[in-house]
């Protein structure tokens, strides 16, 4: 990962809680990352005066990324006590953390492993009704931690797009992610180029498992 003008290489990590019994089910998971990374960013710490303010700003206005590691057990309790949101979702938790340089994360968050467990595709069904959306590509295989990840992104440029107000972590909407058949990703990849639509699109940089430029996420 190239560093930012000031030679920092900055990411929030993002940690998913994998038990080994019961494993959570993928989409509660991604969809707990998604709502945690952008509860962060809307907490009211992370606003001007906050104590996140400064770290946070200076991670949104370069690029904006994360690294998911998983945890279970006294790890999982371990960076409870580090700053950041925990969302639980039907059983599935995950905490975003305050970004930082990622030489200077702290060892409760560096001792997690970033690869690992891999959960089985789910059936979610629909997703709840006016619930930000985010889409995942069919046509690329993504483990769930680099999903964790990209679903995080798109839920960040949606609030951004959208203005969702600043609330504490229990009113950020809960972000829907959902996997479409790949006809209609590829009527909604279209309807993106034709420059008129309300989507978001995640495209990636390409240093881990997707080449770059690939579009990871849309987001509504």
């Amino acid at each position: 990962m190239p560093p930012e003008p000031d030679g920092i290489v900055r990411a929030m990590p993002v940690v998913l809680r994998i038990e080994r019994d019961p494993l959570p089910a993928r989409t509660p998971l991604l969809e707990a990352a998604a709502t945690a990374a952008v509860a962060v960013c809307l907490h009211p710490w992370a606003q001007p005066g906050g104590e996140w303010h400064a770290a946070v700003e200076t991670w949104v206005d370069g690029r904006i990324r994360k690294i998911a590691r998983r945890a279970r057990g006294a790890h999982w309790a371990a960076v409870q006590e580090l700053p950041g949101v925990t969302v639980e979702i039907d059983g599935a938790q995950a905490r975003a953390l305050l970004p930082g340089p990622v030489d200077a994360v702290p060892k409760a968050v560096s001792r997690l492993q970033i690869g690992g467990t891999e959960l089985e595709p789910d059936e979610p069904g629909p997703a709840p009704d006016g619930a930000p959306l985010v889409l995942l590509n069919p046509h690329v295989t993504m483990t769930v931690g680099k999903a964790a990840a990209q679903v995080g992104h798109a839920s960040m440029i949606l609030g951004a797009v959208r203005g969702w107000p600043v609330a504490q972590p229990d009113g950020v909407p809960r972000c829907a992610v959902r996997t479409p058949a790949p006809r209609e990703w590829d009527a909604l990849l279209a309807e993106l180029a034709t420059g008129g639509s309300d989507l978001v699109a995640v495209r990636d940089a390409g240093f881990t498992e997707v080449d770059p430029g690939t579009v990871t996420c849309l987001a509504r």
